[in-house]
C-alpha cells in the first residue's frame, strides 16, 4: 500500500529559532501495524507535547530548535519501518533548514524505536527513549559514539522494561554510552509521576546538549 501524503514535510517545527546551535526532535508513539494516516490530533502526540514544554524550559538558555516528526502511517509495519523512515526524512529536512547542528531525538514507545533506528544519522548526538519499544535483536552497532538514555516505568505492561535494560547493555558493548532509569510506580502512559518524567527528560536533554549538567543518576552510568 502506498504512503499517505508523501509530499508533506516530515519535520514540524515548534516555533522559530534564528541560527539554532542545536535541535531536539520528538517522536510520539504509534502502533505495531497500521497504514492509515494518523489523525491530525491524537493522544500519543498530545502526551509528548508536555515533554516538549519541559525540554523548552530546560534549554531556554540555548538556541535550541524544537520540532516533531510527522508520520505518514500510524504503524511501524514490519520491514517497512515507516516511523524510522519518517525520522530519517525529518533529519534531512532539519539539515537543510539549520545545517549541521547537534541533535537529540526524544521518542516514546514506537517513536523511541524509530529514534533509536535513526540515531546513526550524522546529526544525532543522543537519543532519549521513553518507555521504548525495543524488541529482541534490535540493531545497536550504529549507536557507537552516541549517548542513549532509556527511561522505563517498572509497571509497564505494554513494552517490557527488561528489554530496555537488555538493549542498553548491548548498546554499551557496541561502543555507545547507554543508561537506563526505572521510573518506579509508573506505567506505559507515563501519567503516574508525570512531573518526574517531564523534569528528568528536560534536564537530560539539556545535559546531552551541553546546556547543563546531566542528572547524577544518568551521569554516573556514563564513562568518566
Amino acid at each position: 500500500m502506498p504512503f499517505h501524503d508523501d509530499h508533506r514535510p516530515a519535520l514540524v517545527l515548534s516555533g522559530q529559532v534564528e541560527k539554532p546551535a542545536a535541535a531536539v526532535l520528538l517522536l510520539h508513539g504509534g502502533r505495531e501495524h497500521g497504514t492509515a494516516a494518523p489523525p491530525p490530533w491524537n493522544l500519543p502526540g498530545a502526551r509528548l507535547r508536555l515533554f516538549e514544554g519541559a525540554i523548552r524550559r530546560s534549554t531556554r538558555e540555548g538556541s535550541v530548535l524544537l520540532g516533531r516528526v510527522r508520520y505518514r502511517c500510524r504503524g511501524w509495519n514490519g520491514e517497512r519501518q515507516d516511523a524510522a523512515q519518517d525520522a530519517r526524512r525529518a533529519l534531512r529536512e532539519l539539515e537543510l533548514l539549520a545545517g549541521d547542528v547537534p541533535t537529540v531525538l526524544v521518542g516514546h514507545s514506537m517513536g523511541a524505536r524509530a529514534a533509536l533506528r535513526a540515531a546513526g544519522d550524522p546529526l544525532v548526538r543522543a537519543v532519549v527513549g521513553l518507555a521504548p519499544w525495543c524488541p529482541a535483536g534490535e540493531p545497536v552497532a550504529h549507536l557507537r559514539g552516541r549517548r542513549v538514555v532509556l527511561l522505563h516505568g517498572d509497571q509497564d505492561r505494554t513494552t517490557d522494561p527488561r528489554s530496555s535494560l537488555d538493549f542498553a547493555a548491548r548498546a554499551n558493548a557496541a561502543g555507545a554510552e547507554a543508561a537506563t532509569v526505572l521510573m518506579y510506580g509508573s506505567s506505559h502512559a507515563m501519567l503516574r509521576r508525570a512531573g518526574a518524567w517531564h523534569d528528568l527528560t528536560g534536564r537530560t536533554v539539556a545535559g546531552l546538549l551541553g546546556l547543563g549538567g546531566l542528572p547524577p543518576l544518568i551521569a554516573d552510568q556514563f564513562s568518566p
